[in-house]
């Protein structure tokens, strides 16, 4: 068992062209199991934002570094994070309250996330336009170069903080840009962590801002200042959509909600399908946008497939993230959990049943099952963003098939199935960014492209997909002339 890291109560501010920058308001950060103080954080005012985007487009102007420096930094990061493994995973489950096991599987994560953008900034190139295939262009010979785009405006949430971080700043800093960003409050002590990482693997000063601040009005700040070339952020929609309206012609990434759709065939692994639903719908709480929510089981299979899934959650404990045994902790605050009790109560009085666990114990709502529900529910319709699977029957491919697509969410679906026939089918057929079979929807590898369609956001993730997003095209034509000096 490792080493338990010594709690402290963090002073944190927000820290501009290297140097700490003490805000005018602060706000007290909580330990999510215990209620404990663990940090304080002070909030910024717009002069301090733009004075931050000034001096990250100033660097971006003057102080280029070469791919190879970016490797070597981004490099030097990948291997620090491993170095402190335990003791950013301590700190994620003290801010987070996500499961030690949980959050050392998140630093592992943020590890590769690092080496990966380090790699993709050695592979950042163009290629040659055949231009003399066209005529009157004989004399003619171009390429294109993938330029970096400025000032990226990182936004980044509470459930996922370290390696959605690197997944932003990793692929910024490797495009060439430079970075202002602002992550979630409740999570403010691995993001300086994170940055102190940064710069001792090398980073210059100014390359990325660490700003803390109220969502709302750092926001408008930021789509205030024309200085930012991109904004690239995670969390609801309901923000996406106002970032988006407000951004301009801007470019913009944005990874938003979900209701993952899991269908489970007749043919299905019913041991296989229970464990992944209960592994993937109970992680982190529920807490992540790929969670598994919407449960499809075949008419045949269904009362094998409850009496599993009730086995598997009934194994789960719960409690105090940070002890070892732990599988699942508490929601990031009681107002989540008073909106996912709320949001059952609402089910439950329209005719929904819950066939397993729904009691609350302090800031933990414990792993929940629901059946008896239909597409009108919020348990069904919207993304619960909690430890609530909903399990709903089927008879006909089809007809599940448009039971998963009648959502305005499309991020990432799974289907269980032995049949690859089925499978592909399902795959071509369910309208979402990603579709796993046989595993659960919220599995992501780090390098994969990662992102959603409809309300669940634009654009793709991934270190060597977001760098794309962090870059534009720009074409170089050079006239040739034949008369050459002998």
């Amino acid at each position: 068992m490792a080493s338990k890291v010594i709690e402290r109560v963090y002073e944190l501010n927000s820290v501009v062209n290297g140097k700490l920058v003490k805000g005018t308001k602060t706000v007290e950060v909580l330990n999510k199991f215990s209620n404990e103080v663990i940090a304080t954080v002070s909030f910024i005012d717009e002069e301090t934002v733009n004075q931050a985007v000034d001096i990250a487009l100033a660097r971006f102007k003057s102080d280029k570094l070469s791919k190879y420096e970016r490797y070597t930094i981004l490099r030097k990061a990948s291997d620090l994070i491993q170095e402190r493994k335990e003791e950013l995973a301590q700190d994620l489950s003290r801010e987070v309250g996500k499961t030690i096991k949980e959050s050392r599987v998140e630093i592992d994560r943020a590890v590769q996330t690092m080496l990966l953008s380090a790699e993709e900034a050695k592979n950042l190139a163009g290629e040659q336009i055949p231009i003399d295939a066209t005529p009157n262009n004989d004399k003619k010979i171009a390429y294109y170069v993938r330029a970096p785009l400025g000032v990226i405006c990182a936004i980044t949430p509470f459930n996922v903080p370290f390696n959605l971080s690197c997944h932003k700043i990793g692929p910024a800093i490797a495009a060439g840009n430079t970075v202002v960003w602002k992550p979630a409050t409740d999570t403010p002590i691995t993001a300086f962590k994170l940055l102190e990482i940064l710069r001792e693997a090398g980073l210059p000063d100014g390359y990325v801002n660490l700003l803390f601040g109220s969502g709302r009005e750092m926001g408008e700040y930021f789509t205030k200042n024309n200085n930012i070339a991109k904004f690239t952020f995670t969390g609801s929609p309901a923000v996406g959509q106002w970032l988006k309206e407000n951004s301009g012609l801007r470019n913009i990434s944005l990874e938003l909600g979900n209701n993952s759709p899991n269908i489970v065939h007749f043919d299905a692994d019913v041991d296989l399908a229970a464990k992944s639903c209960v592994k993937w719908g109970f992680a982190n709480a529920g807490q992540t946008c790929i969670s598994v929510q919407r449960v499809y089981v075949h008419k045949d299979i269904l009362k094998p497939f409850k009496e599993k899934l009730i086995q598997y959650t009934s194994e789960l404990k719960v409690g105090d993230p940070l002890d070892e045994n732990t599988d699942m902790g508490p929601m990031i605050n009681p107002r989540e959990i008073d909106r996912v009790e709320s949001w059952i109560n609402e089910a439950k009085a329209n005719g929904a049943n819950v066939f397993y666990g729904g009691q609350r114990d302090g800031n933990v709502l414990y792993p929940t099952l629901i059946e008896n529900v239909n597409s009108s529910m919020k348990l069904v319709c919207e993304e619960i963003f909690g430890p609530v699977i909903t399990v709903m029957e089927y008879e006909k491919l089809d007809e599940v098939i448009e039971l998963a697509n009648d959502s305005d969410y499309g991020l990432q679906s799974a289907i269980f199935t032995k049949n690859i026939n089925i499978a592909l089918y399902a795959a071509e057929k369910i309208q979402s960014g990603g579709i796993v079979i046989n595993d659960g929807s919220t599995y992501r590898a780090d390098l994969m492209p990662y992102g959603g369609i409809k309300n669940s956001g634009i654009g793709k993730e991934g270190p060597k997909y977001s760098i794309q997003e962090m870059t534009y095209i720009k074409p170089i034509i050079i006239h040739l002339d034949n008369k050459v000096n002998q």
